[in-house]
């Protein structure tokens, strides 16, 4: 069992140091398992390449952890808030025109370099001071909340394998010991995708036939489907033009949900990554991954909530682990039997340990409100938080999902993102001043 590094009203927080290279591999294991089901889902809907999402994935990770001074937690999947995107280029995942739509993705995550390099000359004062905790609190609350949609569709796929799986994890974090009690979502899945076997007669052959389908080695790359093979090839200029005016506004909504993952990541592990290494660190390094993945034909990346709850669960914050989960992606990038194998996880074990992953996040945004004692009997704020979560959900669960402004689509939670900051920014009373000290700021829940 981990060394108890400090004790908390959630449970002892492990030193990643005492558990050794064998648990430690273990861990990262259990966040690769915990970002594959969304991350693979991505290429699912758009017709982007898995194995390819895989590698961007690990290696966007590390560039991001390079670039964050090794100090951010933070594990890079693919980015759902794309896909509106995507589709508008290349609806039917068509192989011709979606580098066109990852060209313009590429462009986007310029988009962070640009908002990074401001944040550096003016100071994270000065931008901080538009995000207050009446504002991050309620925004992290709708990320758990608008993912949840989506666990739940999952779960109806097969209830049983599903309550196995989250029965498993609540038993494991509850009343588990050592190991046990870190890696309750590997045991949850692993618990349920066994369960799914037995009881699923339709599932076990599904899975044999995809996994005896699929070659043991093979390249993740394929250059036709990158923005190069796009320009070797002959560049039709209208339709680049016309992707990068449809994706590139999305990037607005894209640095908002960066600056709230950051904080849930803050909050979760009680350490200010906003001041060190600076939300411009961790705002370069993510969208230097994105257009990195995008010139080579993968999905943009976006720091997982996922992994987030994963941290909140297991007490291990430690960076490293993080770092073997992406080694782990890269490795099984080339194994495209690994990656069939992953790929035909029953949906009910994924929509399970989601259901508590993204309870997690929305337990942090709450957690968030609550710690920094955000006064709801002032009129000012709760407009500010009423209007954050139902623009954020009531968008995202309508007919149409998004707001589409002309070619653009926003979505629920980039409209919630923005009409909040603009309320905070123009309303009277705003009296929130972000403060650089070592025990946090009342950003986010960061006192240790």
């Amino acid at each position: 069992m981990g060394k108890e590094k400090k004790p908390s009203i959630d449970g002892p927080v492990y030193d990643a140091r005492t558990l050794g290279t064998p648990k430690m591999l273990v861990l990262g294991l259990q966040h690769m398992f915990a970002m594959f089901g969304a991350t693979v889902l991505v290429p699912a809907l758009t017709g982007l390449d898995v194995a390819t999402t895989l590698l961007f994935a690990g290696l966007g990770t590390l560039l991001f952890h390079l670039l964050t001074k090794r100090q951010v937690p933070a594990f890079l999947g693919s980015s759902f808030a794309y896909l509106a995107g995507y589709w508008a280029i290349a609806p039917n995942g068509e192989a011709n025109l979606l580098p066109y739509a990852c060209f313009a993705v590429a462009v986007s995550g310029l988009m962070y370099v640009i908002l990074a390099g401001v944040i550096k000359t003016v100071g994270v004062n000065k931008v901080m001071r538009f995000f207050p905790p009446i504002v991050t609190g309620p925004i992290i609350i709708a990320i758990g909340l608008i993912l949840s949609s989506s666990a739940i569709n999952n779960c109806s796929a097969n209830w049983l394998v599903a309550i196995i799986a989250i029965i498993v994890v609540i038993v494991c974090n509850m009343w588990g010991k050592g190991m046990i009690k870190i890696i309750p979502i590997l045991i949850g899945v692993v618990a349920s995708y066994l369960v799914s076997m037995i009881v699923d007669p339709a599932s076990r052959a599904a899975v044999a036939e995809t996994v005896a389908a699929a070659d043991w080695i093979g390249l993740p790359v394929h250059k036709d489907a990158t923005v190069f093979g796009l320009f070797a090839n002959g560049v039709d200029t209208g339709m680049l033009i016309t992707a990068c005016i449809t994706i590139v506004p999305l990037a607005i909504a894209t640095m908002m949900e960066h600056i709230g993952d950051i904080c849930a990541i803050s909050s979760t592990v009680n350490k200010n990554f906003l001041v060190e290494p600076g939300l411009h660190r961790t705002l370069l390094g993510d969208g230097l991954a994105t257009a990195l993945a995008s010139l080579f034909g993968a999905p943009a990346n976006t720091t997982y909530g996922e992994n987030t709850g994963v941290l909140a669960l297991s007490k291990v914050y430690d960076p490293r682990v993080i770092r073997i989960a992406a080694a782990f992606a890269i490795i099984l990038s080339f194994c495209p039997k690994f990656a069939a194998l992953i790929t035909a996880m029953p949906a009910a074990t994924i929509g399970g340990v989601s259901l508590v992953l993204y309870g997690m996040i929305s337990a942090v945004g709450v957690r968030n409100v609550v710690e920094n004692k955000v006064d709801f009997t002032n009129t000012r704020n709760v407009v500010i938080a009423a209007l954050i979560l139902v623009l954020s959900l009531g968008i995202a669960n309508s007919s149409a999902g998004a707001v589409h402004i002309g070619s653009v689509s926003l979505s629920g939670l980039a409209v919630a993102s923005i009409v909040g900051i603009v309320l905070n920014a123009i309303l009277p009373g705003k009296d929130y001043v972000f403060k650089q000290e070592s025990e946090g700021s009342t950003s986010v829940n960061f006192k240790v």
